[in-house]
């Protein structure tokens, strides 16, 4: 199965160490790259050039923001299995994708994902988000996935559609919401961590982005008629507090 990976950039020079990542990637599979520029204006056009090589798909043009740019690239790609992983982020190691992939074929799940760490600029472990094996009730609780480490079948887009471009922040839950919860896709939990995130993020960098975010999930829930709009939505910045006193695993230090 070929594995494509998403990434979607504007103005973001770190890029070139998200693309050194997906590069160094080991495995028995086919791996397809899928950038999608936002007209960059910085560094970042000379770092996409100078590895024009290595990207298989390169889009450069305006969009109406981060998930509309997702879904270009998503639209694009031609593998079995996708995965979005953001120009600021990176995999915890060289054998991420061969995980996700053998996961995937060994168990003919539709879906996967893994465990995540925030860290800072200077590379060390702030929060450690462990995703967990999948329960359909954890939802309700303010629960989610990683959603850098959440790789689907390519059908799966196809059969419940792309992101939500009307939510401005929380549309990767939204589609994680659609897939695992009122879709009941099969799905797999990898216990590694799969994804370095430095810490910042849409919907974790002010007190008014996590605001917008609760709000943007509430409207996930209503989107679908479901009762967990009065609960998940604001219980989910709880879900965040031991992430910041769980300790990874000290390989994934």
């Amino acid at each position: 199965m070929k594995v494509s990976l998403i990434t979607p950039v504007y103005n973001d020079p770190r890029i070139e160490r998200c693309l050194k990542s997906i590069h160094e990637q080991e495995g028995k599979f086919e791996l397809e790259h899928v950038i999608v520029d936002s007209n960059s204006t910085d560094q970042t056009v000379e770092i996409l050039d100078a590895h024009r090589d290595d990207i298989d798909i390169l889009i450069r043009e305006d969009d109406d923001g981060v998930y509309d740019a997702m879904n270009k690239g998503v639209r694009a790609a031609t593998g079995d299995i996708i995965g979005i992983l953001n120009s600021d982020d990176r995999y915890q190691n060289q054998t991420v994708l061969e995980s996700v992939h053998r996961t995937m074929k060994e168990t003919e799940s539709r879906a996967c994902y893994g465990d995540l760490v925030y860290v800072g600029e200077d590379d060390s472990v702030v929060r450690y988000w462990e995703g967990g094996e999948y329960e359909p009730w954890k939802f309700y609780l303010g629960w989610m996935p990683p959603h850098p480490t959440f790789f689907v079948h390519r059908s799966v887009y196809e059969e419940i559609g792309y992101f939500n471009q009307q939510l401005s922040i929380a549309a990767d839950y939204e589609f994680m919401l659609r897939a695992l919860a009122l879709h009941d896709i099969s799905v797999s939990y990898i216990n590694d961590v799969l994804v370095r995130m430095e810490i910042g993020g849409q919907s974790n960098e002010s007190v008014a982005s996590m605001v917008e975010a609760v709000s943007d999930m509430y409207e996930a829930w209503q989107y679908h008629g479901k009762m967990g709009r009065f609960v998940a939505p604001f219980l989910h910045p709880l879900e965040k507090v031991p992430q910041y006193f769980r300790k990874p695993p000290k390989d994934d230090v």
